[in-house]
């Protein structure tokens, strides 16, 4: 984890828990990262001799566009901030608590 990934994780657990994705769906999502891992030099080499055939025989969930960001705290698929690695409402609710180093809110 990065620096502030880590300290929006930290500050998380110490406040109040929000509704979290199912287990399954996290799960799943664990598992296609893995495949795509696994599969990566393999599907660069098939790529690069043009292999088409041998590469569409590779595990489907092996494929970097069958992956989705989600939030690190709660698993929310939308709202997803890169920067932060979470979704706008756990990134909102943590801002508004003073928790995420270098963040405050806007006034004008």
């Amino acid at each position: 984890m990065s620096g502030t990934t880590q300290n929006v994780w930290h500050a998380f657990h110490e406040s109040k828990e929000i509704n979290m994705a199912r287990e399954s769906v996290k799960a799943r999502e664990r598992k296609r990262q893995e495949l795509v891992a696994k599969y990566a030099a393999k599907r660069e080499e098939l790529k690069a001799k043009g292999d088409y055939a041998a590469l569409d025989k590779l595990p489907k969930n092996s494929s970097k566009v069958r992956l989705h960001n989600r939030c690190l705290l709660t698993g929310r698929p939308k709202g997803y901030m890169r920067r932060f690695g979470i979704s706008r409402v756990v990134f909102r609710e943590l801002a508004s608590q003073g928790k995420i180093p270098g963040v405050k809110k806007a006034s004008w």
